[in-house]
């Protein structure tokens, strides 16, 4: 991957880092592959691959969503800051998925689709794993972000 050529990563490459994670064990707030990670960890390890160097450490978060209760949109603030959003229909492979488990809540899930209909994440309990974007979880998309490389 192109860590110090960002303009050279291409979105098969962002698919490939992505597919590269598959059967981390899910881990709380951890970002290294084939040890440990939460769905913002894959999204934090697949950024290092093909961006570079994280630009900010989140703060800690619970695992719990006890923050659902919360009015900021944390994850997404944090993604407009260092991701490019997109249009929710415009969603293209390669694209950061942000979900609304319920729909009063914050986005909460992070995600990356890796084909049309299909994403790689990590949740509770889970590996990272590739599975079908159903219409359960289409229903729940939130925001979607670009990575700041190339096409």
């Amino acid at each position: 991957m192109a860590a110090s050529g960002a303009d050279m990563t291409t979105r098969d490459d962002i698919i490939t880092a992505a597919r590269g994670w598959i059967g981390t064990p899910y881990r709380h707030q951890a970002s290294a592959k084939g040890a440990g990670c939460d769905c913002l960890g894959l999204v934090r390890g697949v950024y290092r691959e093909v961006v570079g160097a994280e630009p900010e450490a989140p703060p800690a978060y619970a695992p719990d969503w006890a923050e659902a209760r919360s009015t900021s949109e944390a994850m997404a603030e944090a993604a407009r800051r260092h991701l490019i959003e997109r249009a929710i229909t415009d969603a293209t492979p390669g694209d950061v998925l942000l979900f609304r488990l319920n729909p009063q809540a914050v986005a909460k899930h992070a995600a990356i689709l890796s084909s049309p209909g299909r994403m790689i994440h990590a949740y509770s309990g889970h590996a990272v794993t590739e599975t079908s974007l159903t219409p359960w979880w289409a229903r729940r998309l939130a925001f979607v972000f670009s990575f700041p490389v190339g096409d």
